[in-house]
């Protein structure tokens, strides 16, 4: 397997979901996390997770930048 992206996800709040997403001809749940305030989840893609979908506020870095997820302020 060759060189895989890595993203890092804060949450700012309890409950934070990281829920990862599969590849294939169906996108199903492939794996999911509850982070609270404070915690860190570090993830990698693989050749099974395609995606992944945060709900609630949290900051996700990636390779291509710093994103915000949550209501709008």
């Amino acid at each position: 397997m060759g060189q895989t992206d890595y993203i890092a996800i804060k949450a700012f709040e309890n409950g934070v979901q990281v829920i990862g997403l599969t590849r294939g001809a169906d996108t199903k749940f492939g794996h999911a996390e509850k982070l609270d305030e404070g915690e860190v989840l570090v993830a990698q893609f693989t050749e099974h997770i395609a995606a992944v979908k945060v709900r609630g506020k949290a900051e996700i870095h990636t390779a291509h930048g710093v994103l915000k997820s949550g209501p709008a302020e």
